[in-house]
């Protein structure tokens, strides 16, 4: 019931999320005294203690990561012309609000520059922190030096939840491979055409890679949330949690004396990063950001194809060649042949139904060029 919420699908969301840089050296540390000074009014109480987080013009809130990368969520719109204008507009915005304190957005899923390093201080994420060097690098990376684009869609009726469900997976080779753009980091070639992809997926394996997609959905979240790792026990002034805490076993009295609660639970949720979230909507994180308004493309793609139950179908049925094929998309991005089988299809049947957005024409048609170029120019690569 909070999680996957049913009902027809009438409303849209982007999240858009930059790393930051000084404009004069993107391989200097972020400054993050002048980060609160550029975000102003505007900075979340997680970078300046007190403040008022007031929205952008558009209604957009702005949000720090721990490595100090900038995010803004705008309301969810039930026009989708809307949610392009309003999105740009609070985009444009924070940007300005960036440059006049000399700073920058990032171009990348990840830093290309700088290595992980964490300038926020809450509770939260030094319990995070803590919890994800254990495993290895790959949480530092994911938590300090990545950016993601991400997509919210509703979770639709309950006979059709499912397979939109499945739908949002299965795209997630060819969607991933189309818009990867993070193969450098800290000043090294990964080898990985979406290095933050590999850095997710590996923070807290398999909690962070993709579920299994067999059977109820919610039922397998619920699973999920049950078996994997506390990593914030908000108990007193540090948040650390017991090495190996699952939820399920804090539920089943693992820590005599102390029971989680319903806040607890959604608190847990939170803290939890698969390639798509279930929060009474579904959001889509799998995505590495674009540079400039190049968001906009994937963001009016993924609306298209999740459109209609018909088109959802015709989407399964064109994702099936590189259907859980992550790893070969994030690696070897639209050089797999198996996914850009499927990319090619995806943007061909995406392309085909771009007005069902209601986007303006000249969008659409922008868009439709953009995605084909990036087919057509991999397609030519492989054939010289």
């Amino acid at each position: 019931m909070v999680c996957f919420k049913h009902g027809p699908p009438r409303l849209y969301g982007v999240e858009l999320e930059w790393i930051v840089h000084h404009a004069e050296d993107p391989h200097r540390p972020l400054d993050a005294s002048r980060l609160r000074k550029a975000l102003g009014v505007h900075a979340p109480p997680t970078l300046v203690r007190g403040s008022p987080q007031l929205p952008l013009g558009r209604g957009a809130l702005v949000t720090v990561e721990p490595g100090g990368q900038v995010e803004i969520s705008g309301p969810a719109a039930d026009s989708v012309p809307q949610l392009i204008d309003d999105t740009a507009a609070d985009a444009a915005e924070l940007t300005a609000l960036l440059l006049d304190a000399d700073l920058v957005p990032g171009d990348h899923g990840l830093d290309a520059f700088r290595t992980p390093h964490r300038i926020l201080t809450v509770p939260r994420y030094a319990a995070m922190e803590h919890a994800f060097q254990r495993l290895g690098p790959h949480g530092p990376r994911m938590m300090c030096s990545s950016a993601g684009l991400q997509v919210c869609l509703d979770a639709g009726e309950s006979d059709r939840t499912a397979q939109r469900w499945r739908a949002l997976h299965d795209l997630g080779p060819a969607l991933v491979a189309l818009f990867a753009n993070s193969r450098r980091r800290a000043g090294a070639d990964t080898g990985w055409a979406s290095a933050r992809t590999e850095a997710t997926f590996g923070t807290c394996a398999p909690f962070t890679e993709p579920p299994p997609l067999d059977g109820d959905p919610a039922a397998a979240w619920a699973r999920t949330a049950m078996e994997a790792p506390v990593l914030c026990l908000r108990r007193g002034e540090s948040w650390d949690a017991p090495d190996g805490l699952t939820f399920g076993a804090w539920a089943d009295g693992q820590l005599p004396g102390d029971r989680p609660t319903y806040d607890d639970l959604e608190y847990h949720l939170s803290t939890l990063f698969p390639p798509v979230r279930p929060r009474g909507y579904l959001e889509v994180r799998y995505l590495d950001t674009q540079t400039g308004d190049g968001w906009i493309a994937p963001s009016l793609l993924l609306i298209a194809l999740m459109s209609d139950p018909v088109v959802i179908d015709r989407v399964l049925a064109a994702t099936e060649p590189a259907a859980g094929r992550w790893f070969p998309a994030a690696r070897q991005g639209l050089e797999d042949k198996l996914v850009l089988q499927a990319a090619r299809d995806v943007v061909e049947l995406g392309t085909e139904v771009l007005d069902r957005t209601g986007a303006d024409p000249e969008l659409t048609a922008a868009v439709a060029t953009r995605l084909h170029r990036i087919v057509d120019d991999t397609q030519r690569r492989r054939a010289s």
